[in-house]
């Protein structure tokens, strides 16, 4: 796995290889919402399979992501981004003294991922989705 520098003077300092990022926003119901992001917007919606999450898809590759509730986290992510290695990134963060929202966990619907509170108080869902 190839990695860059965070800061060329400590070797042991490192990025995380980002793969995607995704906007998630809160909404009350899904459905309601898509007559707005599907009918309005023209997004193509990407059914993911999950009653409490969806995707709209713009054609220049730009994504959002609708949630109502995070199902398996007390708390829903304003972001998800999606890393070449979780268990990593998540070493990284614990390391770092970042506040741990939901534990790493390989969820039942193909990702392994944890939370993260960042320094201004966003919680950030890091995920990387099952080979």
């Amino acid at each position: 796995m190839r990695r860059t520098p965070l800061d060329r003077g400590s070797p042991h300092t490192e990025l995380v290889r980002v793969i995607r990022i995704i906007p998630d926003l809160e909404v009350e119901d899904i459905a309601a919402a898509d007559d707005f992001y599907g009918g309005y917007l023209g997004l193509q919606k990407q059914d993911l399979g999950l009653d409490w999450v969806t995707r709209y898809l713009a054609p220049a590759g730009a994504d959002v992501q609708l949630v109502t509730t995070d199902a398996t986290a007390s708390t829903t992510p304003v972001l998800s981004v999606a890393v070449d290695d979780v268990d990593a990134a998540h070493a990284e963060a614990v390391r770092r003294g970042y506040e741990i929202v939901h534990p790493l966990t390989t969820e039942s619907w193909g990702v392994r991922r944890f939370l993260v509170r960042t320094p201004d108080g966003h919680v950030v869902n890091i995920l990387r989705h099952r080979e």
